[in-house]
């Protein structure tokens, strides 16, 4: 079944064209540096904590290597950087436990990486595919949702309140109260930091809030990308070939 998600609604966001050389086209865009290897390992740890299972001493680091050996074979790696993040991690996995304890108090794991494959409504052809970081529930019957992210020292205020950055926790919301037939009343949703170079509270917990209109807004936003995706209608935003990072196709033989 075909389906989106939310990193892919992302890419077309940025650039409907850039979506269609590597979801379509199937060109690599961005395959991973030492960074999405320190938070695929990092994230590894929190799974663990969450689920209580017991975590030898090395673990992070073995999972820092291996996936600084899985990259690209043309991609230089940092080695300093690498040294630097083995103790970034070290001072980060400590205050995990107390960052969830002081954050939810009481709390019940639910889920832990829950997998989404909902309809979507009025789109007979197409799912929205998801996974769920994590799930727990408070005293107070309340539900949380909420997604690791790592980072360097933070993420500002216009990062924080960035409109598709909160997207992502805006859909997981929805389709998880479709599929488990919950109330969105019920369902707070939350980002928590990962913070390699922060000087002190290395791990942050902050709410995001997903109400009514912001759903729509959200839903709003992949339906038009879906109708354009259907349709083969791949305009170039050119708004996003230079700002920011740019696109490694900017002027290549793939965009010129």
């Amino acid at each position: 079944m075909p389906h989106i998600s939310y990193s892919e609604l992302k890419d077309w966001k940025f650039c409907p064209f850039y979506h269609k050389i590597t979801r379509v086209d199937k060109i690599d865009g961005f395959t991973g540096n030492e960074y999405t290897a320190f938070g695929s390992a990092i994230h590894s740890v929190c799974e663990k904590k969450l689920l209580n299972e017991e975590i030898e001493s090395d673990f992070f680091v073995k999972e820092l290597k291996k996936n600084i050996s899985n990259l690209d074979e043309d991609h230089e790696i940092n080695k300093k950087l690498v040294v630097d993040m083995v103790d970034q991690g070290k001072r980060i996995i400590p205050e995990i436990e107390d960052a969830l304890n002081q954050y939810f108090e009481d709390y019940e794991v639910l889920a832990v990486e829950m997998p989404l494959m909902e309809d979507i409504d009025g789109e007979d052809n197409y799912k929205f595919k998801g996974y769920i970081d994590a799930v727990v529930k408070t005293n107070d019957n309340k539900i949380h949702i909420f997604d690791w992210k790592t980072c360097s020292w933070g993420w500002n205020a216009k990062k924080r309140s960035d409109q598709m950055v909160t997207y992502q926790l805006t859909l997981y919301k929805h389709f998880f109260c479709q599929k488990m037939n919950v109330d969105p009343k019920d369902v707070e949703t939350h980002f928590a930091l990962l913070k390699r170079t922060a000087k002190n509270n290395n791990v942050e917990f902050f709410r995001v809030t997903s109400g009514n209109i912001k759903t729509k807004n959200a839903l709003k936003l992949l339906d038009t990308a879906l109708y354009n995706i259907k349709n083969k209608r791949y305009i170039k935003n050119r708004l996003s070939c230079t700002s920011g990072y740019g696109c490694k196709f900017y002027k290549s033989e793939h965009c010129p």
